[in-house]
């Protein structure tokens, strides 16, 4: 049997390899590498399918949450909500401006956050609410937007596993008062190397956002506030114009994957299939199931030739560097079921019929 990877980007860049080249060329030709009319380009294209007045591109989806923090003056002394299940850049960013990350359990039928118990967490130093649209399923925006503005804490959308997604009809990243996106080459939308944006519709956040990532300077060789250095450079800028023409189509391919992996995978025991909520349109970043027993069966299905990935081993609140906050095992109880049980299998938009059916073969065998 052939071996099936998570992802295979490849053969996505075959799809689109004359278009990319072309404008990669236009750019070396150009002598315009950083900044110039190619981000200002992608920036007003990504804003507009976004449905936001502003994006402010920047390096990194990393950076792109630090900025947003940030420009809304969040720092030391107050304190940031957010999910223990993701990425580290959720909570580092909020680290980083010298804020306290305070984590609430997750709904294990979304793996976002559990809204019931935001409120409980909180408190008169709460500054911000980042929720976290995990493997491309929107948080519930109509209620997190709800708490928000009865104690008037700030939104800050972590969109990196999401581009595309929406609810109620809305784009994700334009919900909240800013949303932040990543561009790492396996997100929805992907570049060919590192990237990131800011989304926003107020003027004055975007302002604070562009001035960050230029050195805290709005004029050349004048430095109002400590920056730092976050611009997306022209050849990423002009590959992901080029891709973003594509990322309906391939977030639709991604949801014929899913609808695949759900009719096959149903008839098997003892799993626990990922479900998209009732209000939102679910982008599938990953195709993510939960099986006991979860570190065998990964073993077995990749001596099998099928290389499945777990997002994530541990969560935040039990991760060494986040130990001086205090959080005991048990305290978040569906976080830590979700690290020991998630199994990400192989999800890209050209994944085949054939290949999807050798992922179920093979993951049936290991139950068996």
């Amino acid at each position: 049997m052939n071996k099936i990877p998570p992802v295979d980007l490849a053969r996505q860049y075959r799809s689109i390899s004359e278009e990319t080249e072309i404008a990669v060329l236009k750019i070396l030709s150009s002598g315009y590498y950083v900044g110039g009319a190619a981000v200002t380009d992608f920036e007003k294209d990504f804003a507009d399918y976004t449905g936001v007045n502003h994006c402010i591109a920047c390096n990194s989806g990393t950076d792109a949450l630090y900025l947003a923090l940030r420009a809304l003056n969040i720092g030391t002394g107050d304190e940031v909500i957010t999910s223990p299940f993701t990425f580290i850049a959720t909570a580092e960013a909020v680290t980083m401006t010298g804020a306290k990350p305070v984590f609430v359990d997750i709904d294990l039928d979304t793996f976002n956050l559990d809204l019931t118990q935001v409120k409980n967490a909180i408190t008169p130093n709460t500054k911000a609410i980042i929720p976290v649209h995990l493997f491309g399923q929107p948080v519930n925006m109509t209620q997190l937007m709800e708490i928000a503005i009865a104690h008037k804490i700030y939104v800050i959308e972590d969109c990196a596993q999401a581009t595309g997604a929406s609810w109620n009809g809305q784009k994700v990243g334009s919900i909240g008062h800013i949303g932040c996106f990543s561009f790492f080459p396996t997100k929805n939308l992907g570049a060919c190397g590192d990237g990131g944006a800011v989304t926003t519709n107020d003027s004055e956040i975007a302002s604070q956002v562009k001035m960050l990532r230029e050195h805290g300077s709005s004029v050349r060789y004048r430095h109002d506030v400590m920056g730092i250095n976050s611009r997306l450079d022209a050849l990423q800028a002009a590959i992901l114009q080029v891709k973003l023409r594509y990322l309906d189509q391939w977030n639709q391919q991604r949801q014929a994957v899913a609808n695949r992996y759900q009719e096959l995978l149903s008839p098997l025991p003892n799993l626990k299939l990922p479900q998209a909520i009732l209000g939102g349109h679910h982008v599938w970043n990953q195709y993510t199931i939960m099986i006991s027993h979860r570190d065998e069966v990964r073993e077995k299905l990749q001596q099998m030739g099928v290389i499945s990935m777990v997002y994530y081993p541990i969560p935040l609140q039990l991760q060494p560097v986040y130990q001086d906050l205090g959080y005991q095992i048990g305290q978040l109880p569906n976080s830590e079921q979700a690290s020991y049980e998630v199994l990400s299998l192989p999800m890209f938009p050209d994944l085949t019929i054939e290949e999807q059916q050798q992922v179920v073969y093979c993951l049936k065998d290991c139950l068996s």
